[in-house]
């Protein structure tokens, strides 16, 4: 996994960013403008959890990480300004959540996401 020349993304700190133990590496990919929509069992797709701006979506991954869990990065592809991503995580009592995500890149920083995502019950 490498950094694609053409969006100046860097996909080590995407990996960096989700497999460390807090959301500032992660947040930090993000444009200020960024948009994020949420697709799972709570929020089905014709009506997605839409995060706005850096605030919003700081918030949502402070929550995140404040979890008693283990996050993986399992692969990235990035392709001009777009990227997609699969990651995998733990909670301490063994329930797992996998997610996938197609983002679109601005100069580098993440613009749009959509995030999918399941989880054991």
């Amino acid at each position: 996994m490498g950094t694609a020349a053409r969006s100046g993304f860097d996909a080590d700190a995407l990996r960096r960013g989700i497999e460390g133990h807090t959301a500032a590496t992660l947040l930090s990919l993000y444009a200020d403008d960024a948009e994020i929509r949420v697709v799972d069992r709570n929020s089905q797709p014709s009506h997605p959890t839409v995060l706005h701006g850096r605030d919003e979506i700081s918030a949502m991954l402070d929550d995140v990480y404040s979890r008693d869990m283990t996050h993986k990065l399992e692969q990235c592809v990035v392709d001009g300004d777009h990227v997609a991503f699969s990651e995998s995580c733990e909670y301490s009592d063994g329930v797992r959540v996998l997610s996938e995500s197609m983002l679109t890149l601005r100069d580098g920083k993440i613009t749009e996401q959509t995030l999918i995502q399941a989880w054991d019950e």
